[in-house]
């Protein structure tokens, strides 16, 4: 892994832990958005540079193959992470239209009586 790479990383998962904590859905929905792709990136940083290697076809078996695992990994990441996101959006509308907010501190306080 590069150091730029690794530097990247680390600002996505601190901004990401930043966002995540913060009362407002939709600054959490943005951080759950940016650690996704953050541990994308670290798989995909992982997995090594393609230089020189080949795909995984079997036509000379001495030749350095590329490792198609990561990629997968990562493909199967993105799929789960869109569906969670999609989740996370609609439970964001129907928070705003039953609540009229999207601050978890108000979504606590008693609502006033009227007598």
């Amino acid at each position: 892994m590069s150091l730029e790479t690794a530097v990247l990383v680390g600002v996505m998962f601190s901004v990401a832990t930043y966002l995540v904590l913060q009362r407002s859905f939709v600054r959490i929905l943005f951080g759950f958005l940016i650690l996704t792709n953050a541990a994308n990136l670290v798989l995909l940083a992982m997995s090594g540079r393609p230089d020189g290697k080949r795909g995984p076809v079997v036509l000379d078996p001495s030749a350095p193959m590329v490792d198609p695992l990561p990629q997968a990994l990562i493909l199967t990441a993105i799929v789960i992470g869109f569906g969670v996101a999609a989740y996370l959006v609609f439970l964001l509308y129907r928070l705003f239209l039953d609540q009229k907010t999207t601050n978890a501190a108000d979504l606590y306080e008693e609502p006033e009586s009227n007598s």
